[in-house]
Parts: structure tokens; sequence; C-alpha cells
């Protein structure tokens, strides 16, 4: 009997205190520098980052990123062999950084196809799947049959779609930030990461009630951050926040086995938003359940344009 009861609260202790899954995806590879031309100290900072953490990531390519004055760059492929040699996987972010929402299914395709010459082979290369693709600007499909046109040309190219639940605007952050180191500002820079930090932790918290809503529990997430120095500096700090969150690391495709990536998306627009809200939308969810997304402060956003 008292083994009995043991074995209860061990299981009940292991449910209160169950980790939550996170995948890291990191888009536009292999760097967005905006101008402060260290795509070398971006790739380790990154990589740096997520190896103190246990973190597996995604990180998707933009291949037009590669050349150089029509040449390819052998020391921005570089960048993407470290990598698949820190067991991370490549993924496919069309070549051109293509909205789909702006052109038709042929010429999308066609993009997505022209972006996978070199990561294709270069994942082989190091004995890595290379599975997912992630769409631009999150744009999946407007309506119906542009979503399950893209969806089918996709399987048929045995591609994986990749969504994301923590949408953010990390991306104005980074520009602030790189405008900031530009102009030799570093007390502005130091501000701008820690706004960046005390955002993403709110969208987190938002993404985190906006799941429970939909679900009535938590799910793992998919978080989307970008190839920038912001990311290099401080995604290790990010990555922190999240661990003391309940959170730890791991690969899409664990992530991916939550049920509730099995949900349909039946609501289409011209956004690229994130599928817990596509999901929310879906099953008609308004008002409150998209209420509450983090602000990003508006000197960031002067500062970024």
């Amino acid at each position: 009997m008292k083994s009995t009861i043991s074995l209860i609260l061990i299981a009940i202790s292991v449910s209160l205190f169950a980790q939550q899954k996170m995948c890291i995806t990191i888009d536009d590879q292999p760097t967005v520098d905006y101008g402060l031309g260290n795509h070398l100290e971006i790739t380790n900072g990154l990589l740096n980052a997520l190896q103190n953490h246990n973190a597996p990531a995604v990180a998707f390519v933009n291949e037009g990123k590669l050349y150089e004055d029509n040449q390819l760059s052998n020391e921005k492929v570089r960048l993407l062999e470290k990598w698949l040699e820190e067991g991370h996987e490549l993924g496919n972010h069309t070549y051109s950084h293509m909205n789909y929402h702006n052109v038709n299914l042929e010429e999308y395709g066609k993009d997505i196809l022209k972006g996978e010459q070199i990561i294709r082979p270069l994942s082989e290369k190091y004995g890595k799947e290379f599975r997912y693709f992630r769409h631009p600007y999150l744009r999946s499909g407007a309506d119906k049959e542009t979503s399950d046109s893209l969806k089918a040309f996709l399987l048929s190219k045995d591609y994986i779609e990749a969504p994301v639940t923590i949408d953010n605007e990390e991306y104005l952050f980074a520009k602030a930030y790189a405008v900031a180191i530009r102009n030799g500002n570093d007390e502005l820079a130091e501000n701008v990461a820690k706004e960046y930090l005390k955002y993403m932790e709110d969208q987190l918290e938002y993404f985190e009630k906006a799941s429970n809503d939909l679900l009535g529990r938590k799910m793992d997430h998919v978080l989307l951050i970008h190839a920038n120095y912001l990311n290099a500096m401080y995604l290790d700090d990010l990555l922190s926040i999240y661990e003391k969150k309940g959170y730890t690391f791991s690969t899409l495709d664990e992530v991916m086995k939550d049920p509730a990536y099995q949900l349909e998306v039946t609501r289409f627009g011209n956004w690229g938003i994130s599928w817990v809200q596509r999901w929310g939308m879906s099953k008609g969810l308004k008002g409150d359940f998209f209420k509450g997304e983090a602000q990003t402060p508006e000197f960031v956003r002067k500062l970024a344009n």
C-alpha cells in the first residue's frame, strides 16, 4: 500500500512539473546583418547560445543570400556548414524570400525549388534530414484554394510545412539594435536589447494564454526569430528566460507531435500570423482571445524605420 501511494505521488509530481517543449527556428539564413557585415560573428553567437542550452534548431535559408555579384560565396556556404556540424537542420525559406500572396503557385514553386539547390545536397553531405519549408512572411495562402494548392505542391516535393506558434516583431528590435550599433550608441543598443527581452517574455505569456484558451491546456511551441546580431548577442539570455518559465528545447518533429498541430485551419486571409491565432479563428474564437499581445515600444519602431 505504501509503495502504491508513493508511485501515485511520483506520477502527480511528474505531471505537475512536466516541462513544455519549444523548438527554436531561425529564419533568413545565413544572416541578416543590417549593414554590419559581421556574418561570422552572428553565426557563432547563435550557435554558442544554442549549444549552451542544448537547443536543437532549424535554420531556414534563403539561397539567394549565398551569392555576391552573381557568384556563390564559399564563405557564406561555410556559415551554413557550421550549423550542420553542430547538429542542426537546414530548411527551405525560398530562394528570394518571396511572398506567396503576391505571385501564383507556378512562380512560387520555382522559387522554392531554386532555394534547395545548395542546401539539400549540403544537408545530405552531413547526414542531416532536409524536410522543412517555412513560408516567408508566414504567408501560406490567402484563401483555401491557394493554401491547399501549396500544401499539395510541398507534399509532392517531400516538404513539411513548419508552423510558428510564437510569432513576434523581433525583426524591429534587431534592426533598431543594428542602427544603434552603427551609430556607436552602446547605451541605446543596450536599452533596445533590454526591451527586446521583456517583449519576448511578454509575447510568450500571451501565446501561452491563447493556447490555453484554445486547447484548455499548455502546448509545445515553435519560436520564430531571425539570424541577426541582436540574437547573436542575446539569444543566450532569451533561452534562459524560457528555461525559467519551464521550457526545454527540442527538435521540430518532437514539438509537432503535440496534437495541437493536427488542428485544421479553415479561415484564411492576407495575413501572416501565428498558427495559434489561425486555429483560434478557425474555431470561431473572437475578442479577448486576440487581446494582450506584447507591444513594441515606439522608440524601437522609430529607430527601426
